[in-house]
């Protein structure tokens, strides 16, 4: 009777949830990929089409260029964000005072709106930046730089700026996990510092370099929020990513199964990414 009532309540408690799961997330990816084989614009009837939306995404100009920014931007902020976050944890990690502190200060970012982020982040470069280089007489910074070819560099600050927070938590864990007998054994043989992060602290938390890796690059390959909030795509098309894109003119220029296409694709892209990622640092696991 006890087992019973033990099952009943594991349904009642899990079957909602995965109703709700499903009708909310996998649904509308299956309705998604279903409508990539019509020609559907987001109202009235539809005709499949088969897969010439996936044909005519190979020769669209505007998809490849918002793919070479995704990719490129990813890249660039994926490397600065571990190279910050890792730097960042290392120097927290030592016996220095406030460390509490800092470490609540550091996370702070992460809990703000992306945003919210952004759209301050875009009146601090075009108004209070400029206003301050004008006064110390700096031309490179006078000028909004969200208006310039140098657009993307912003948004790949404000990205790392907010995005090292957590992986700085990440890496702090993976730090603390390390015994303190390694370091002294460390000490005696009179290894460098340099020597002791190579060989010692980075082979020991490889295993949250991997996943600050993957969660970094999903992410950032899925830029939407900064895009949004600091250039909305331009100057021009400059800094279009393909979610920009898929958002854009799938919902406001009519091309809803078009663009699920794309998205189609881009899925496949960030899974394949992800799998390449874990494989690759999995192996230097394995070695070390």
């Amino acid at each position: 009777m006890k087992s019973l009532r033990n099952s009943f309540a594991f349904i009642l408690m899990t079957v909602p949830m995965a109703v709700l799961f499903f009708y909310f997330h996998t649904w509308p990816a299956l309705h998604g990929i279903f409508l990539s084989f019509t020609n559907w614009n987001g109202f009235g009837p539809y005709h499949f089409i088969g897969l010439q939306n996936y044909i005519d995404l190979l020769h669209d100009k505007q998809v490849r260029h918002a793919y070479v920014f995704t990719f490129e931007f990813a890249i660039v902020t994926t490397i600065l964000v571990n190279i910050v976050s890792l730097s960042v944890a290392l120097a927290l990690n030592s016996k220095i005072k406030l460390s509490r502190t800092f470490r609540a200060v550091f996370f702070l970012p992460y809990v703000l709106s992306t945003l919210i982020v952004s759209f301050i982040f875009n009146f601090l470069f075009s108004n209070l930046i400029p206003s301050i280089a004008q006064a110390l007489h700096l031309p490179f910074l006078a000028q909004n730089i969200l208006g310039t070819q140098w657009a993307w560099v912003g948004i790949v600050i404000v990205s790392v700026w907010q995005g090292a927070s957590f992986n700085t938590l990440l890496y702090l864990a993976g730090l603390q996990t390390i015994p303190e007998d390694v370091y002294e054994a460390s000490n005696i043989d009179g290894a460098s510092a340099w020597v002791t992060f190579w060989q010692i602290t980075f082979p020991l938390i490889l295993p949250f370099f991997t996943i600050n890796m993957v969660l970094a690059a999903k992410s950032y390959l899925q830029v939407f929020d900064q895009v949004v909030g600091m250039t909305n795509g331009g100057p021009g098309t400059a800094t279009q990513s393909n979610t920009f894109v898929i958002y854009t003119n799938g919902f406001g220029g009519g091309e809803l199964a078009y663009q699920s296409a794309n998205a189609v694709v881009f899925l496949v892209i960030l899974v394949c990414v992800a799998l390449i990622q874990v494989r690759l640092t999995r192996g230097r696991e394995v070695q070390f």
